[in-house]
């Protein structure tokens, strides 16, 4: 049995009982908060999730959606969606350039789900579609990333068509009429749109070039799953429904162990454990709480970065890594209550150093008026051990806490003018364009909050069948039951969760020959796993930057 007393090196302890309050935790569920669907932990289910987050709620959706009779019960170490998803920067947004294409593309796919999804049922998670800035301030990092963006569009146009490239404006050459300030934008734009999309216009102006995808989403990440995990609950009991779905808040996973299943087990419905399939049982996995156990012949571990803490084998390939953020209030107020407040318009990443192109890998949304806060993440080079390996979300980093509340006037213009129009009217007779204001300024926080990401070992998340040799069951691919992870999104989980639970899914109940929509690199094998011990540690890696996993190779 792997039930967890004492830790080993590199493993992961539980979630902590009194993490910091996330911005996104302000308006809890009343459905969800301490929800227990049934009084007492059932002694057994046809699936086990374990985990409450945007895996875990979304797993549990296209289970029901695949397989409606399932009795599919979720355990949750503290409050639903009190992980990783509801401490996150607030962004939804694919990897267009800095990606292989199939998985841009597949991370494209994420985000069109997610925002059909959220039109079709008008999910109420503040979800606005925008355009996410990536801000170079590395001169020699972002001429090689303009290479990158001219390659994508030689050889995978409809891919770069969701990409511009924007740079200084002067000695550009590309410029019509003589305006310099336009000869950094795309020519094949109108001159309106070609002027927002100066660095000035984008509010960056002191950054060396910026790239603009054109697929980016600002929304509230609790909500969107507290809206998931409360359908599912309104469906128990249903004209016509069959089967469950069991929410137990704040009962950890504390251990699992497997066995052979006797001849009789059944599942809360009154259905055999192997009456799904064709095969019978193989392994019948039981997860241990403090509450009692429950059997299942399928578990799904959608832990993230805890998946080691019941998986000791995975320390090294899944390492928990906190991050910091926090919100601000804008420094400048309307003069008037009918005056619109500060509408940074974007979604923004801020990239490198000028004197160290791999580090700073910053993000930032904004929240809709009136309080328009500026949710800021990053930062992670001045915490405690650059945050790897941490998995304790109960304080914040105070060297983090300063820079993330004095770091962002000086990198974006928090101004409250239109950048678009003050780049219009501010053209000297010599045509060139004064620099809105960008300064050093300490903002107020209104919430200051780590969590703690899943950083993976060659930097792709791990989703499948755990194989034997790192704690999972048989071996067998005809085996009915088994253990399966889901996890280790190296702080990208947004776009990568969804359709990648659908794929742990797919595996479970896809039978064969079934066609499973997922990156080969994300699916967990043997292979896979020896292979990414062969390369270095995450914590050697991070060393040598933040930014030093998806750019390394190029400088």
């Amino acid at each position: 049995m792997s039930q967890t007393t004492e830790l080993l090196d590199g493993q992961s302890g539980l979630p902590v009982d009194n993490p910091t309050k996330s911005y996104w935790h302000r308006e809890p569920s009343e459905k969800l908060l301490g929800h227990r669907t049934t009084k007492e932990l059932p002694r057994s289910a046809d699936v086990v999730i374990v985990g409450s987050g945007i895996t875990g709620s979304f797993a549990a959706h296209f289970l029901k959606e695949k397989r409606p009779d399932l009795n599919v019960v979720m355990l949750e170490a503290r409050e639903a969606c009190w992980g990783a998803t509801g401490r996150n920067g607030g962004h939804c947004q694919p990897a267009i350039y800095a990606a292989e294409a199939h998985i841009a593309s597949f991370e494209l796919r994420n985000f069109a789900y997610l925002k059909a999804l959220v039109e079709e049922f008008s999910i109420p998670c503040d979800w606005r579609s925008t355009s996410g800035v990536h801000a170079f301030y590395s001169a020699p990092l972002f001429a090689q990333v303009r290479g990158v963006v001219d390659g994508l569009a030689d050889e995978y146009p409809d891919l770069a068509a969701n990409v511009a490239v924007v740079t200084k404006g002067e000695g550009e050459g590309e410029g019509k009429g003589g305006d310099d300030s336009l000869s950094g934008t795309p020519a094949y734009l109108l001159e309106g749109e070609r002027r927002e999309l100066t660095l000035e216009g984008l509010r960056v102006p002191n950054a060396e070039g910026a790239v603009v995808q054109w697929n980016a989403a600002s929304l509230w990440p609790y909500k969107l799953v507290a809206f998931v995990l409360e359908r599912l609950l309104a469906a128990n009991g249903a004209e016509g429904s069959a089967g469950s779905f069991n929410l137990q808040t704040n009962i950890p996973a504390t251990g699992l162990s497997a066995a052979s299943p006797p001849a009789n087990l059944s599942s809360p419905g009154g259905s055999s454990s192997n009456s799904n399939s064709n095969n019978s049982t193989s392994t019948l996995w039981t997860v241990h709480t403090p509450r009692g156990t429950i059997s299942a012949p399928r578990v799904l571990l959608a832990t993230n970065a805890y998946t080691s803490h019941l998986l000791p084998s995975f320390a090294d390939l899944i390492v928990p890594t906190r991050g910091q953020v926090s919100s601000l209030r804008p420094p400048e107020q309307p003069a008037a209550p009918s005056d619109p407040p500060l509408d940074i318009g974007h979604t923004y990443y801020v990239v490198g150093e000028p004197d160290d192109a791999m580090e700073r890998d910053d993000y930032l949304v904004q929240r809709p008026p009136p309080a328009a806060e500026l949710v800021f993440g990053g930062g992670r080079r001045h915490a405690r051990r650059r945050g790897v390996g941490v998995w304790d979300d109960g304080s914040i980093d105070e060297p983090v806490a300063w820079y993330l509340r004095g770091e962002l006037g000086s990198v974006l213009d928090l101004s409250l003018h239109s950048p678009s129009s003050s780049s219009s009217s501010k053209t000297g007779s010599g045509g060139n364009t004064s620099h809105p204001t960008v300064k050093k300024q300490d903002l107020e926080p209104t919430y200051e909050w780590t969590g703690i990401m899943g950083y993976s070992r060659d930097g792709h998340p791990f989703v499948g069948r755990v194989p034997s040799s790192l704690g999972g069951g048989s071996d067998d691919s005809d085996a009915d039951g088994s253990l399966y992870v889901c996890g280790g999104y190296t702080g990208h989980g947004m776009p990568n969760a969804v359709l990648s639970a659908k794929a742990a899914v797919d595996m479970m109940y896809g039978g064969d020959g079934a066609e499973i929509d997922l990156p080969p690199e994300y699916e967990l094998t043997e292979q896979r796993v020896a292979a990414a011990r062969l390369e270095d540690e995450v914590v050697v890696v991070d060393a040598k930057g933040t930014l030093y996993a998806d750019f390394g190779h190029l400088l």
